[in-house]
């Protein structure tokens, strides 16, 4: 069984930053791309970054571009999102998602979930 967990949200002022982990458990993801995606209220959970399984692939969506940072530590099993410049747009619920194929978008074809963390900028 494997399981995702997200830790690291809260709540922060804009112009400051948070930095998201998301633990896996029950086997390896090292071959697995690994995602972030985040889904605000009343909206469409929409993509927000995707790292590839050696590190070295790396997309973001254009929102965040200069400010959020995703990389992973394959031997601790851990993908981590670096927030920074928050602004008040990105407040959402953050989840993590996990699948062997790079660039799924389509919610239902990713292998693993995580729960999700929520992140508050305020102004």
């Amino acid at each position: 069984q494997v399981q995702l967990v997200e830790s690291g949200g809260g709540l922060v002022q804009a112009g400051g930053s948070l930095r998201l982990s998301c633990a896996a458990s029950g086997r390896t993801l090292r071959n697995y791309v690994m995602y972030w995606f985040r889904q605000a209220p009343g909206k469409e959970r929409e993509f927000v970054a995707a790292i590839g399984a050696s590190g070295l692939n790396i997309h973001y969506t254009d929102s965040v571009k200069g400010r959020f940072t995703i990389s992973r530590n394959n031997a601790e099993n851990t993908a981590y999102l670096q927030m920074n410049s928050l602004k008040p747009e990105d407040t959402a619920v953050y989840y993590c998602a996990a699948d062997p194929a790079w660039d799924t978008r389509k919610l239902s074809e990713f292998d693993y979930w995580g729960q999700g963390t929520q992140v508050t900028v305020s102004s």
